[in-house]
């Protein structure tokens, strides 16, 4: 890490978080420095209590990469989507590819979902990539991973229009109001918070996290993207997500401990078709 001590070990320069058991409910350990610092910053994650990482492909060139992740590591499980960000560069036969992934292996979808906050996009494209792969997690009943920003009232109408939905679904680092929470409990979402909360002047989040039921609580990093007040914002890694539940648990009134111990049963619950990437075939 950046300004680390070269005579100390790669957990010295973590607290202990005393958070025996946590979740990461999504991460992209493919990606920025984590590429190419991977095992110190696991070994970093599991000494500060994280037994499982929640590891997401967003595009055809990051599929194989993240799956093979999760099968060299037992405490990573895996998730591949064709995120928003990336539907204008989709090969002609992208689907075919992610549903032969998906059928020949216990993984979830994601990261995907709707970005209206994009300067340049095809809402009409990115709705169809959405909806083929949500149609995927039905027919294969995996766990979707869903991105969203300024469109929650478009998502809500997409999925609700749905005759069948996947059976698990999770709005990650979820940004939207707290009215629209039970809105997207009721259509069937587990919420998924991530250290946007540590900031005070989020005031929509840190309302909205306040707002969402025990039962459909997660918790995240999205590392490396979005770390916590005080760290570079492209330097945040799974080690840092003890600093999200202790900031949860303050604006929920709960214990720490009761956090990551809910939301970890939460997430081991969504997550569960997704145990054995390592013996799965190629």
């Amino acid at each position: 890490m950046q300004g680390q001590n070269p005579g100390m070990s790669v957990t010295d320069s973590m607290p202990a978080s005393g958070l025996p058991d946590l979740v990461d409910a999504h991460c992209h350990l493919q990606d920025g420095f984590l590429r190419h610092a991977l095992e110190p910053a696991l070994l970093r994650a599991r000494a500060a209590g994280v037994r499982m990482m929640c590891c997401n492909g967003t595009h055809e060139g990051d599929w194989r990469y993240v799956l093979g992740l999760g099968r060299s590591h037992a405490d990573i499980c895996v998730s591949l989507g064709l995120h928003p960000w990336y539907v204008g560069e989709r090969g002609g036969d992208w689907l075919a590819r992610l549903e032969e992934l998906v059928a020949d292996n216990p993984v979830g979808i994601g990261e995907i979902g709707l970005d209206n906050a994009l300067e340049s996009r095809n809402d009409v494209e990115q709705e169809e990539v959405f909806l083929a792969q949500m149609e995927l997690a039905v027919k294969y009943e995996r766990p979707v991973t869903v991105h969203c920003r300024k469109a929650f009232g478009r998502l809500a109408e997409l999925v609700g229009a749905m005759r069948d939905r996947p059976p698990y679904m999770m709005l990650h680092a979820y940004a939207g109001s707290h009215e629209m929470v039970p809105v997207f409990e009721k259509l069937g979402f587990y919420i998924s918070i991530c250290a946007s909360i540590t900031r005070t002047a989020n005031r929509k989040v840190r309302t909205a996290c306040v707002r969402v039921s025990p039962g459909r609580l997660l918790v995240e990093t999205d590392s490396p993207a979005i770390a916590p007040v005080g760290v570079d914002f492209e330097r945040n890694e799974p080690a840092y997500l003890p600093m999200v539940v202790e900031v949860l648990a303050e604006l929920r009134g709960e214990r720490p401990e009761e956090v990551a111990a809910r939301t970890a049963a939460n997430a081991r619950l969504f997550f569960r078709c997704c145990e054995g990437v390592g013996t799965a075939t190629e």
